[in-house]
């Protein structure tokens, strides 16, 4: 994706060149009863005056304003090949049986959660339980990916949502969703959050909760007591990389 810059430059200038000013010029001839025997010699005598070097001012504005047309260009297609991407994944991430996923057991792209925050060993509710959630979420999101399945034990049990539900002022769920997003864009970036996707799944009359993530266009941090944590997914953990291992990471996934 990198080389796209110097082409997309490199086109806009041609086009400014090759293009545009020839069009000006066109146009020029017309409204304003330029002296040539006809509008293709006038564009011709222009045009071969700015490969030699005549007219520089003009010649570097057109091409300038090719340069930009260029890079605009680069920027939507760039934009438009992510969405695609992400799509094209999610898409691929839904045609699989959720219940299959479960059997598989967790792995390098698949984690399970019983809660988001319902404690079950103290059987109340615990909002920092978001925690680990988010600490999974940004692993996934520093890595190539993955999927999150929230109502499923580390036993590959369907536990449900139910409990979580309760916890919430909406409580279905949508509720949950919105719980979701809310601390994806708090804690993690509102530009993460086109980035994971949450999916309902009804599984033995219990609802489940997965949440497909795309790899992240920059590092994602987690705000662990006051301090920003770099989590990386890897195998069946996530771990909290020390910063040397971090930095080393971000310059080989984020190379610019």
């Amino acid at each position: 994706m990198l080389s796209i810059w110097p082409f997309a430059l490199l086109a806009g200038v041609l086009m400014g060149l090759f293009v545009l000013r020839p069009i000006n010029d066109f146009v020029a001839f017309h409204e304003h009863e330029v002296q040539a025997d006809s509008a293709s010699h006038y564009v011709m005598s222009e045009l071969a005056a700015s490969l030699h070097g005549r007219k520089p001012a003009k010649s570097a504005f057109y091409a300038a304003a090719g340069a930009i047309i260029g890079l605009f260009s680069a920027i939507f297609y760039i934009g438009i090949n992510d969405r695609n991407r992400r799509i094209t994944r999610l898409t691929a991430e839904l045609a699989k049986d959720v219940e299959a996923l479960i059997a598989q057991g967790e792995s390098h792209e698949l984690e399970f959660k019983s809660s988001l925050r319902w404690d079950y060993k103290e059987n109340r509710a615990n909002k920092s339980l978001e925690t680990p959630v988010l600490k999974t979420l940004a692993g996934f999101l520093n890595a190539t990916g993955g999927t999150l399945l929230i109502g499923v034990d580390d036993n590959c049990a369907i536990v449900g949502l139910e409990n979580d539900y309760q916890t919430l002022r909406k409580k279905n769920r949508d509720g949950f969703e919105q719980a979701i997003v809310a601390a994806v864009a708090t804690k993690l970036g509102g530009d993460i959050v086109p980035f994971v996707q949450v999916v309902f799944h009804s599984v033995a009359a219990r609802d489940i909760c997965r949440i497909i993530v795309s790899p992240a266009p920059r590092p994602v941090y987690v705000d662990t007591d006051g301090s920003p944590k770099f989590f990386l997914r890897s195998g069946a953990t996530t771990r909290d990389l020390n910063v040397r291992e971090g930095i080393e990471w971000i310059t080989t996934r984020w190379r610019k």
